[in-house]
């Protein structure tokens, strides 16, 4: 099978005079599991039926391998594409929906009869290939639509958020099939999502787009862990943010930051800062440890602040802090801490909501997503 990198260069395209996409580049490797992520009308879903050959770009080209697919048909690309909607067909039994684009194709009976035996087995619905669609979950007639887009061996599968109709468990088990088909076909799937749990948990790489524009790529532990700016950082998982003047820079790996709001802390510095910059910073809330009190320092760049807990969350495997810090209702701090028989081990007495407590963190955990040169 011949390679189907895909390369997306310079692609534009307005509607009514709005541009919803914005010079456009990418590459997506052969048989990568690519995940876009964003909001609802950031353009992700314009890109991929620009792949797939449903809209034309403004400008720019679209590679499928060393072939710019720009102005070819839909139906002569080497790609096909799974909606949200699993446009079945009701009369038709599992067996006869998968087989469909072969007998389109006219090809024997016995060729079909193997093929769609295949495929129905991949997606596990052997058991139910004689049923019709009404007769099945919503998670099993995605399947179906899933072996049929595969029937015809594509050598890219575009999925347009396939899993946004199932509940959340279904979401779930329907993600992991995903991946191991994926493992089992191995050719390129580029998967839409305005969910990041689905794109961090599934995807080789990410790219995370807003307003058109694509603002980084990476794989999901570089989107999470280094996010590239402000709206990465606080559209993926959850977060604290502080924001201060740097007061001062530590061996060119971390600085100092002076808050009205949370007094003076130190971050790591992976953007370059000078005395005088404003900059905005965040901590993921599993990173902040909460304890009853004063943790012990056992670094130079631990950062300690005493909070009141207004709220707390169990919710199984971690219990959730919501902290006001110097008192006020408006300096949210959160921390997620994981179940307490695991962590701890110098701090075993309880915390609960309505008490007073102590958050710290390494500044060697938190990132730098804003710098405003002063």
């Amino acid at each position: 099978m011949k390679k189907t990198d895909i390369k997306i260069e310079n692609i534009t395209k307005s509607y009514d005079g709005v541009q919803v996409l914005k010079n456009i580049n990418l590459e997506i490797k052969d048989g990568e599991f690519f995940s876009i992520l964003g909001p609802s009308g950031c353009g992700k879903t314009t890109l991929l039926r620009m792949i797939a050959g449903f809209i034309k770009p403004d400008s720019g080209a679209i590679y499928l391998g060393s072939e710019d697919i720009v102005n070819l048909p839909p139906n002569l690309r080497n790609v096909n594409t799974i909606f949200q909607k699993y446009a079945l067909f009701p009369h038709l039994t599992v067996y006869e929906n998968v087989a469909f684009p072969l007998r389109l194709k006219k090809m024997p009976d016995d060729v079909i009869d193997a093929e769609v035996k295949k495929f129905i087995q991949l997606v596990d619905l052997t058991e139910h290939m004689l049923k019709k669609p009404s007769q099945l979950s919503g998670g099993q007639q995605q399947r179906v639509s899933i072996a049929r887009a595969l029937i015809n061996k594509p050598g890219v599968l575009l999925l347009d958020e396939p899993l946004s109709a199932l509940d959340a468990k279904l979401r779930q088990n329907l993600l992991i099939e995903l991946d191991n088909i994926h493992d089992e076909v191995g050719i390129t799937f580029i998967f839409i999502t305005h969910d990041q749990q689905e794109a961090l948990s599934i995807s080789d790489r990410i790219a995370v787009m807003n307003e058109g524009n694509i603002l980084q790529v990476g794989t999901p532990a570089e989107v999470y862990e280094a996010p590239a700016d402000l709206f990465v950082a606080d559209f993926i998982g959850e977060n604290n943010f502080f924001e201060g003047e740097v007061i001062s820079v530590i061996d060119d790996l971390y600085a100092k930051l002076s808050s009205p709001d949370f007094g003076e802390l130190i971050f790591e510095t992976d953007k370059s800062v000078q005395v005088g910059d404003f900059v905005k910073v965040s901590i993921r809330p599993e990173k902040v440890r909460v304890s009853k009190t004063t943790p012990k320092i056992t670094s130079k760049h631990i950062n300690v602040l005493k909070v009141y807990v207004d709220e707390l969350i169990y919710s199984g495997f971690q219990s959730k802090y919501f902290t006001w810090i110097n008192g006020n209702k408006n300096l949210l701090f959160k921390a997620f801490k994981q179940h307490a028989v695991y962590f701890d081990e110098d701090d075993n007495e309880t915390i609960w909501w309505d008490e007073d407590a102590y958050i710290s963190w390494d500044a060697d955990d938190s990132f730098l997503v804003e710098v405003v040169p002063k």
